[in-house]
């Protein structure tokens, strides 16, 4: 069996995932979780040795490796060598909180598996292709130019598999089709792909900014910073409110949008409150991107919060039925975890629930670049 070993290394966990690669199908997988603290791993070199006691002796044909931030230069699966990794390094600035940890990942398994070809899979590869004005900032050109601002968009992994999977459960080519797909998760960004290729997308130069999130503010006014700043709040106090204590948090009390939705239907008027902005932004981006694209062919949703809240979906195309979208209240309260349409036989617009799945995707670009 050949097989590819997908990490996805985070500041205190890797999770991992073996793939069978002709079946396309997951073997075994797992997480190893509070890298650093007491009574665990002490790093990810050790908590990769780990691992390796539980793939039992398995030698994969390949590794391939989810880095969030691949900047301009990176777009597409890239094999890593001590160059690229010094480049994912220089590159921790635009992704302070995700690259450091994705670069330990991938120099803890080429230590573990001497002689298999390592692969980054970039999440920003998928957006290289946005035009210029949509990744163009209105800023000083020369300061954007030295300091690489400019919209650079992230989740690609997931929207290339979902894009994909669309077009065969709507059995047309993908190369044909505009979509508008909604990853919806504690981190959340919508993108418009037109024949297969970003052409806009809601995250930025980092994973702040669009839709409203679980911790995070997603698009605000950039003078509230200076607001506040005037005020006497610190860049790292600003940066962690909008990280970590804004978005469901900062407005309803909790991050989890389950915790929000029943809050509101108990009368909790924070809560509430905080599910209406929430609803307001994904409609935003929903009429924003069907007139960037000219219209839509589908409507699609994957992650945990996409794939999983009928609530969320009635509430993004709600009162939408004129411009073609018509929901089917009863597939779209279906829990399934298989792809499927919710719209109805007569909808001119197709919406989608699409499982996203991320490691397959990994797996395929990694195998391809090697083959």
């Amino acid at each position: 069996m050949t097989t590819a070993f997908i990490v996805n290394s985070g500041s205190s966990s890797i999770k991992w995932e073996l793939v069978d690669v002709e079946s396309e199908r997951r073997v075994r997988g797992g997480i190893v979780e509070r890298i650093g603290e007491p009574g665990a791993a002490a790093d990810h070199a050790e908590a990769m040795r780990g691992i390796l006691g539980e793939l039992g002796g398995e030698h994969p044909s390949v590794i391939g490796h989810r880095v969030v931030h691949g900047g301009s230069r990176f777009t597409t699966a890239t094999l890593v060598t001590d160059e690229v990794e010094a480049a994912i390094e220089a590159l921790s600035a635009l992704a302070p909180l995700h690259n450091p940890p994705n670069l330990a990942g991938i120099r803890a398994a080429r230590v573990a598996f001497p002689g298999v070809a390592n692969v980054a899979v970039f999440d920003t590869a998928f957006h290289q292709s946005l035009p210029p004005a949509a990744y163009t900032y209105a800023i000083d050109s020369a300061v954007a130019h030295e300091h690489s601002i400019r919209r650079y968009g992230f989740h690609g992994t997931s929207y290339q598999y979902v894009a994909r999977r669309a077009a065969a459960l709507l059995s047309r080519p993908l190369e044909q089709l505009k979509l508008i797909v909604f990853h919806l998760g504690n981190g959340a960004s919508v993108a418009a792909i037109d024949g297969g290729r970003s052409v806009e997308t809601s995250m930025g130069m980092t994973p702040l900014e669009g839709l409203v999130m679980g911790t995070r503010s997603g698009d605000l006014d950039a003078g509230i910073l200076f607001h506040l700043g005037r005020a006497g709040h610190t860049l790292p106090e600003l940066d962690a409110m909008l990280n970590r204590r804004s978005g469901l948090l900062g407005v309803g009390g909790s991050g989890d949008l389950r915790d929000i939705q029943a809050a509101a239907g108990s009368g909790d008027a924070a809560a509430a409150l905080a599910l209406d902005v929430y609803h307001h932004r994904l409609r935003h981006y929903l009429g924003a991107y069907l007139v960037q694209l000219g219209g839509a062919d589908a409507i699609v949703f994957t992650a945990g919060v996409g794939e999983n809240s009928a609530p969320t979906r009635a509430a993004a195309v709600s009162g939408l039925g004129w411009l073609g979208m018509e929901l089917d209240d009863a597939r779209n309260d279906v829990r399934s975890r298989d792809a499927r349409v919710i719209s109805t036989d007569a909808s001119p617009v197709a919406i989608l629930v699409v499982p996203t799945n991320e490691e397959l995707e990994i797996a395929r670009q990694a195998i391809a670049l090697v083959r």
